[in-house]
């Protein structure tokens, strides 16, 4: 194995022109703007920034699209990515100032650079457990509350930090410049007049100047190059990506699962994202790994990778074919029996590899009472969480397990009931719960399947509305701001203290007392709206100084919606 070394601008000059390209076994492009800041910094910094992986090799190997534009290879030999794609595509869309493509979608990556950053590291970041491969909508997947947010507050992080993703306000303050902006050209002069810099006597020239140079010299960063000979085989290589990677631990065990795929199954790349992109067009954005790991339980009866090298060929596109059929199964059934119609709405994703294994090994004809029960055991297992704690994968294997030896739903039912003891929901449960808890996103099924309506507009609650103004909004009922000094935030954060209600009302609520906003709009239109959401409208409920007794009597209410919600009949 040959070494070299290569500055970023030469990486991404070999990007551009096409001489270096990603082989199909490779992971797509999944890096959030967050990572790409923190690279930066690093790079900004002269901080180690990893090794590249390539291979130089003559052999016509499967090949995937860079999520930035390339010009055609002109070179018979092609130079193969290994490692390394998620550091060079970033940093080629940013140096290059072109959008990125993501899942189907093209956006750009816009940061900005603080012209008057402390010297030393002010804000530790904020390092990512799941590595390079963390892949997470950046959009909050049940909106949020602005109107709780303090301007102050992040304009006081974002001073200390030396890049942030872009906003719309940092953009117009003159000490903050847009970062591609910078990497288009040697001048200085347009970022020292916007920042009102007229001469060599301000003293902030040399320093802004210095520091422009140092964020340019990015492109001269060098890294180091692990070159691997050219007589290897493609699967030798992709043997030597899985154990690379797997050493590492910087990817999933689904990428190095893909990467033993496509070796043995040559262009089925395509063949997955097309099912993938097919998923998202119909409103389940899901990461390829849970339909890869779909692939393994219909292949072997278990969701694990550990036997994907053993696969055949045949058993593959066999098992590929019948895992999509049940993964339509598996989408219709949450949308049309369940009400689940986002991923957004899952406590996990391994719910469907349940549902689609179920179907398929009941031929898709089930009696109206399994489908009710289905209904239940699926509905129970998302509130209770039943695939986010423990070991998720011991948990999702239990269930094929039972499912693959004949078990029906009553059996599912058991496993979850062995889980958790009782499946009704208590209040008890609720309390402590956030946003974050599963218990939230049964909570928005049960307020939607309820008429729960916006206060103002009184369009029905929904993840997709169109416009800011509609957005779906989580809301705190007693907010934040009125709550500091009284109760701590988590009490502040609790489920019972909030409701789903459209953007535009919850800013026209602000940081209103319950007291003050919502007792003329019960005035107006009645309780029931409010009792939609089992909100409690009793005045003496509504002061702050009765905040606990507000939560209380709420998570009654939503224990008993939430209960009749799982049992209802479909």
């Amino acid at each position: 194995m040959a070494k070299a070394e290569a500055s970023v601008e030469e990486l991404v000059s070999m990007i551009e022109r096409g001489e270096l390209r990603l082989p199909e076994m490779q992971r797509q492009y999944v890096w959030r703007s967050t990572r790409v800041r923190d690279l930066l910094d690093s790079l900004y910094r002269g901080y180690p920034s990893g090794a590249i992986l390539l291979w130089e090799t003559d052999e016509a190997v499967p090949l995937q699209s860079f999520a930035v534009s390339q010009s055609n290879n002109p070179y018979q030999s092609t130079r193969l990515l290994l490692d390394g794609q998620q550091r060079l595509t970033s940093l080629s869309a940013v140096i290059r100032g072109e959008p990125v493509s993501v899942r189907g979608r093209r956006r750009p990556i816009d940061l900005l650079f603080n012209l008057e950053h402390p010297d030393q590291l002010a804000v530790v970041t904020e390092v990512d457990e799941n590595g390079d491969d963390a892949e997470v909508d950046e959009e909050a997947e049940l909106g949020g509350d602005e109107a709780d947010a303090s301007e102050d507050e992040l304009l006081t992080r974002f001073n200390k930090m030396t890049f942030v993703v872009a906003t719309r306000k940092l953009e117009q303050l003159p000490q903050w410049v847009k970062v591609s902006e910078v990497f288009k050209t040697d001048s200085d002069a347009p970022f020292l007049k916007r920042a009102g810099i007229s001469g060599f006597d301000d003293p902030r020239y040399e320093k802004y100047s210095q520091r422009l140079a140092r964020l340019r010299g990015i492109r001269k960063y060098v890294y180091r190059m692990d070159v691997l000979e050219r007589t290897l085989s493609y699967d030798e290589v992709t043997e030597i990506f899985v154990r690379v990677n797997s050493l590492g631990a910087k990817l999933r065990s689904s990428d190095l699962a893909l990467a033993q795929i496509t070796a043995k199954w040559r262009h089925s790349l395509q063949t997955f994202l097309d099912f993938q992109s097919a998923c998202a067009q119909n409103g389940f954005e899901l990461d390829l790994g849970l339909h890869l790991k779909n692939l393994m339980a219909f292949a072997t009866g278990q969701s694990r990778f550990l036997t994907v090298g053993s696969l055949t060929l045949d058993v593959m596109q066999q098992a590929w074919k019948e895992a999509c059929e049940g993964m339509e199964f598996a989408l219709n059934f949450a949308r049309s029996n369940l009400g689940i119609d986002s991923p957004a709405l899952l406590s996990s994703p391994f719910l469907l590899v349940v549902l689609a294994y179920f179907g398929h090994r009941r031929d898709y004809a089930l009696s109206t009472e399994e489908a009710q029960q289905l209904r239940y055991w699926a509905l129970a297992a998302n509130a209770k969480g039943r695939f986010s704690r423990g070991s998720s994968e011991t948990i999702l294997d239990q269930d094929l397990a039972t499912i693959r030896n004949g078990g029906g739903v009553n059996e599912l039912i058991d496993r979850l009931r062995l889980q958790f003891g009782r499946l009704d929901i208590t209040p008890e449960e609720l309390e402590g719960r956030n946003q974050r808890s599963a218990l939230f996103k049964t909570m928005f099924l049960a307020f939607r399947a309820a008429g729960a309506k916006d206060w103002r507009s009184h369009l029905a609650i929904a993840l997709d509305h169109s416009g800011s103004q509609h957005r779906l909004q989580f809301h705190h009922i007693f907010p934040k701001a009125l709550l500091r000094g009284s109760y701590t935030p988590r009490e502040a954060d609790d489920i019972a203290n909030l409701a789903f209600i459209g953007g535009k009302t919850n800013r026209a609520i602000s940081d209103k007392a319950p007291v003050t906003y919502l007792l003329p709009l019960v005035a107006q239109q009645g309780a029931a709206p409010f009792a939609a959401q089992c909100i409690p409208v009793e005045e003496e409920l509504l002061t702050v100084d009765h905040y606990k007794a507000f939560l209380e009597e709420r998570r009654k209410r939503i224990a008993v919606a939430l209960n009749a919600f799982i049992h209802a009949s479909a």
